[in-house]
């Protein structure tokens, strides 16, 4: 995996350290729903945007909308990623 990945094994463990694993769908709820998620979205739309991932138009890291089941980072109009846990919370609850 870690060839696959453009990096040798200290590279990829060094990834994978900073990269939040969900082993389990319980914990991947909790997240989702958690006010983290949005946080940790809203430096994923400032990365984006200092590094020209938002394109040209974009004014600001807002300029894109993402909804969380905590609330909404960005515009509003401008919605472009959704996080909904439903299948998630069907799993964990043994549903699927």
């Amino acid at each position: 995996m870690a060839k696959s990945s453009g990096t040798d094994l200290q590279g990829f463990e060094a990834q994978l350290a900073t990269t939040e694993m969900f082993y389990n769908a319980k914990d991947a709820v909790a997240f989702t729903n958690s006010p983290k998620l949005k946080q940790t979205m809203q430096y994923v739309a400032e990365f984006s945007f200092a590094h020209g991932l938002l394109g040209e138009g974009a004014p600001d890291a807002g300029f894109i909308g993402i909804e969380t089941p905590a609330g909404l980072y960005g515009n509003s109009g401008n919605v472009k990623l959704r996080f909904d846990p439903s299948y998630m919370k069907m799993a964990a609850d043994g549903k699927l």
